[in-house]
């Protein structure tokens, strides 16, 4: 009886220990991405995420200049908080991934979530085939055929891991529009939260507007690129067409560390 006890505390004191330190690290990894002292690695990793021949001819013509909108985003809003960095990430292209990524849970139960976040990263891992210097955030696009599938999944960004999971279309005249979605979950892994709401995808006032003082405040010209659309209405927004028409509003830039 006593031994049985002896192990459980053992069990439970060792838990407690793999808790801290990945909380640790976490917290580190957290203060390294946004310390901002020299630019953030960032590795595309393109999937055929429909197995089909047109998706992949568009994966073959990928090169890393079609993701340069997200460089040149993330300069100019970095420039507009006088942030300490003028460049904030160098974007690179790996080779096509053929394993699709493990999907999030039906269940959104606390203990699936902590699952899937653990697969996922461990499938990251497994599955890095950039041969380069180690990337700081890892975001892999799923790239679809619009003439097979007009909607798609939901992506998202995890800080904890600093992984990126972009559900894209594979077509030219969608590119910069994935590059809106690429460019929202890559600040997801440094920290940024969504500010629209989930029920409605309506961007939520006032952080979730480009330009919330403005009189009448609707329609709206820009979008806050983490409320991730354009609010025309009180109940109606639209997909910006590419990041020159988003920024990144002062909440966004607080918890990014690019202001106070």
């Amino acid at each position: 009886m006593a031994s049985g006890g002896f192990f459980r505390k053992f069990r439970i004191t060792l838990l407690l220990l793999v808790l801290f330190l990945v909380g640790m690290n976490s917290w580190l990894t957290k203060l390294r991405t946004t310390d901002w002292d020299e630019p953030l690695w960032v590795v595309v990793y393109p999937i055929n995420g429909d197995g089909s021949s047109a998706t992949r001819r568009y994966i073959d013509k990928l090169t890393p200049d079609t993701f340069k909108s997200v460089e040149d985003f993330l300069a100019r809003e970095a420039r507009r908080y006088d942030a300490r960095i003028t460049e904030p990430i160098t974007i690179k292209l790996a080779p096509e991934i053929d394993e699709q990524p493990p999907l999030p849970p039906a269940n959104a139960s606390t203990l699936s979530i902590i699952i899937w976040s653990l697969k996922l990263r461990y499938w990251a891992s497994s599955n890095n085939t950039f041969d380069g210097p180690e990337p700081d955030v890892q975001m892999f696009v799923v790239y679809y055929d619009p003439k097979q599938r007009q909607r798609l999944a939901h992506s998202l960004g995890l800080q904890k891991g600093l992984i990126g999971v972009v559900n894209a279309f594979a077509s030219p005249a969608q590119a910069k529009r994935n590059n809106v979605v690429i460019a929202h979950e890559f600040l997801h892994t440094v920290g940024a939260s969504d500010k629209y709401d989930p029920q409605t995808n309506q961007p939520v006032y006032p952080e979730g507007f480009a330009d919330p003082g403005q009189n009448p405040v609707y329609p709206q010209k820009r979008a806050e690129i983490m409320g991730g659309r354009i609010p025309i209405a009180s109940h109606n927004a639209i997909m910006p067409r590419s990041l020159k028409s988003c920024v990144a509003g002062p909440k966004t830039a607080q918890e990014i560390r690019w202001a106070e």
